[in-house]
């Protein structure tokens, strides 16, 4: 049998409308508010674990206005990085261009100058928590439905029990299913699933939830 290869493309460019808010709606009606210049604060900060979103989002607004200041993975900067960072936070607040920043914890538990902490607090400041479940498989319905694939419920619940939890992989192996059905001229069926990604990918372990 022809094993399909899992070189996976990078996908949809992130944009604000293929993020999945979920409990985070707020934050992204903020972050879409900045790049539009529309927001009165000049100043927005977002911290979350991994594959929370923070940097699909930071994408989305750098592509939709340039003149941000963008700064993903905040706590791995340089002190000359910190100090640009540090002098465009003091700009926007003087009307510079807006800054949008993230890492992965809260202002104040950075290892940075503590000054630039302090100014990362100064705007708007919010957690990206976990995307739920129900969020996860109605988005992933309706990736398939644009696609012409149909997911049951039993394919989203393997999917989401058995591979990386986070939309970007589970994006990724939504078109390594539709490239494979495509390939063996088959609807999608749990078993094809299994199939296409193969024990080698999944690990032959579930992970954990």
């Amino acid at each position: 049998m022809q094993q399909l290869p899992l070189a996976i493309s990078q996908g949809a460019a992130p944009e604000f409308d293929n993020f999945v808010a979920g409990p985070n709606a707020e934050a992204l009606t903020r972050v879409r508010e900045l790049a539009a210049g529309a927001l009165g604060e000049r100043i927005v900060y977002l911290w979350g674990a991994s594959g929370s979103g923070r940097s699909h989002l930071l994408r989305a607004a750098g592509r939709a206005n340039p003149a941000l200041v963008v700064a993903d993975d905040v706590e791995t900067l340089e002190p000359a990085a910190q100090q640009a960072l540090f002098v465009a936070i003091n700009e926007a607040r003087d009307g510079g261009p807006g800054v949008l920043v993230a890492g992965d914890k809260p202002p104040a538990q950075l290892a940075l100058r503590a000054d630039l902490r302090s100014r990362l607090a100064w705007g708007l400041v919010y957690q990206l928590l976990p995307i739920g479940d129900e969020d996860k498989a109605r988005h992933l319905k309706t990736l398939a439905a644009e696609r012409g694939l149909q997911l049951s419920d039993d394919i989203v619940g393997y999917l989401l029990t058995r591979l990386p939890r986070d939309m970007t992989s589970l994006r990724a192996v939504l078109e390594v299913l539709d490239r494979y059905s495509l390939m063996r001229k088959k609807a999608l069926t749990l078993s094809l699933v299994r199939e296409a990604l193969g024990q080698e990918f999944l690990g032959g372990q579930p992970r954990e939830r």
